[in-house]
């Protein structure tokens, strides 16, 4: 088992320390709505690293059931499909203006083994013990601490015994200058799209999953944590 936590200037304080989510979840949708034409853009600047790790660690096989929750423009989820084209992929997002563009993006795709729809990571409808692999990117740092583990425990529903569990969320600052988004929070979580640092190693640990694998990825100053847990 690998762990890799690593903290520079600013120390690593629990989710107790942090932020919690201010857009009610009610609201998220329709934000994403609004932020879909841009969104890909941001992403490019501050996510690439992440999710290219992210990517990395999961070991993609073909043939396999593979879930994306909160897919959003479909920039992961494209590959996902690439490696596994004689599988079966499945992305879900609550807003439809960035599946909208995840759409369009996979109408190039040569493989047709994909679904694309509205879905909730609170309400997954997929069946128990059914995902060899759950992607989840940038989702968990719009969620409130209070509800964190009502989707942790669909998570585990529907994956299967030993399935692998790959999250990228916004993190805390652990090297020079990532707190410069924190303080964008603090005076307008809009602006920063509901999102503030989370870290979920110890949440998951809590219900059961095994940490492989905890990364820390600066990009533009923005701070993302990759993990790999396993059931």
């Amino acid at each position: 088992m690998k762990l890799s936590f690593n903290c520079g200037i600013t120390c690593c304080p629990s989710n107790t320390d942090t932020l919690d989510a201010k857009v009610p979840q009610e609201k998220v949708g329709q934000l994403y709505d609004g932020t879909a034409w841009f969104y890909d853009v941001w992403a490019t600047l501050t996510e690439t690293k992440a999710q290219d790790r992210a990517i990395e660690i999961a070991h993609i096989q073909d043939e396999i059931v593979i879930l994306d929750v909160a897919v959003g423009t479909g920039r992961l989820f494209n590959r996902i499909v690439k490696r596994n084209p004689n599988g079966r992929n499945v992305g879900i997002d609550i807003s439809k203006g960035m599946l909208a563009k995840a759409k369009s993006r996979l109408s190039k795709q040569p493989n047709s083994n994909y679904s694309l729809d509205i879905g909730s990571a609170f309400d997954i409808k997929m069946d128990d013990l059914s995902v060899d692999i759950l992607f989840n990117n940038y989702m968990f740092d719009l969620i409130p601490f209070d509800q964190m583990d009502t989707v942790i425990n669909e998570f585990s529903r529907v994956l299967k015994p030993g399935g692998k569990l790959v999250l990228v969320n916004m993190t805390k600052a652990e090297q020079f200058g990532a707190g410069l988004y924190e303080r964008i929070y603090r005076i307008s979580p809009t602006l920063m799209g509901g999102c503030r640092g989370v870290q979920l190693s110890k949440l998951l640990t809590e219900h059961g999953f095994i940490i492989e694998n905890r990364e820390y990825i600066q990009q533009m100053l923005f701070p993302s944590e990759v993990i790999l847990a396993t059931r």
